[in-house]
């Protein structure tokens, strides 16, 4: 009837021809043959994606918990070993990160870059979390991308004699962060810096809030300057660092105004309270 479904034209034949098509198909034709090595291509591109999206899980981990040593900075009272156990962290995630390496040999990085993108952001994070730390000042993509170059010497043949040995060439893997990832790193940094401001304070750290105050205005002020020209995550991350930065102003002025009369150990409830209100009229 009209109301029926069309008869697709495939349904014409009948099912003993189409058996007879399949048996008749050479398997070592060239045209079989070349899907063959399309499957394979496939097949390889497809389990690499799938590594590197664990390394990049792996390398998130551990950046994290970085991130989460770096935070006891302010209430130990050896912050120089604290700072030595991050180096040694984060020479672990540069271990992952040579795996990336190895692995994106040969090939376009931007190809992969879906699956290591998230790892690469949060280890921008914990450098530059470490590294303002220690130095008060933002670390560059460029001195990230030296911390990315990896050299192994050969260790094949080593019963040859040294002359031999001073003709091998070390082997080298280097992985660079794009611009965007470093920036949509930075950009989680100053959630951190919002945290490390509360918990100076709680320490009866004055001086610190002031400090991230005016680190954060001149983020804030270079990311303006990108707006929406830049890509979405960026100017996505933009209202997120207005927020901690807002959060670190009001930590200042109720130092200022009100430092006197609320005594230190009770700042950071005061503080963690006010940010909790904030957060609710911002529907957070």
């Amino acid at each position: 009837g009209s109301g029926g479904f069309r008869k697709r034209k495939h349904d014409n034949f009948p099912h003993g021809q189409k058996k007879e098509e399949k048996e008749n198909v050479n398997p070592s034709s060239p045209l079989m043959t070349s899907f063959k090595s399309f499957q394979l291509e496939l097949d390889t591109r497809h389990d690499k994606y799938e590594r590197l999206v664990k390394l990049s899980r792996d390398i998130t981990i551990e950046s994290k918990r970085t991130i989460f040593l770096l935070h006891r900075f302010t209430s130990a009272p050896n912050g120089e070993e604290i700072l030595d156990e991050s180096e040694v962290k984060l020479d672990a995630v540069r271990r992952k990160i040579k795996q990336v390496a190895q692995e994106l040999i040969g090939e376009d990085m931007y190809q992969f870059h879906r699956a290591i993108s998230p790892g690469l952001q949060e280890y921008v994070e914990a450098a530059s979390f470490q590294y303002f730390i220690k130095t008060r000042s933002l670390i560059s993509v460029e001195e990230i991308n030296k911390q990315l170059i990896f050299t192994a010497e050969d260790r094949e043949e080593t019963t040859n004699t040294s002359s031999n040995s001073q003709d091998k060439q070390p082997h080298t893997w280097s992985l660079k962060v794009t611009p965007v990832d470093y920036l949509l790193g930075v950009a989680d940094l100053t959630g951190e810096l919002m945290r490390l401001c509360i918990s100076s304070v709680g320490n009866g750290d004055i001086d610190t809030p002031f400090e991230l105050s005016q680190f954060l205005r001149q983020i804030y002020d270079g990311f303006t300057f990108i707006g929406n020209t830049g890509p979405y995550e960026v100017s996505k991350k933009l209202y997120t660092l207005k927020q901690s930065l807002a959060k670190v102003e009001n930590a200042c002025y109720t130092l200022k105004v009100r430092g006197s009369e609320i005594p230190k150990h009770m700042l950071a409830d005061v503080f963690s309270s006010k940010t909790e209100l904030i957060d609710q009229e911002e529907g957070l």
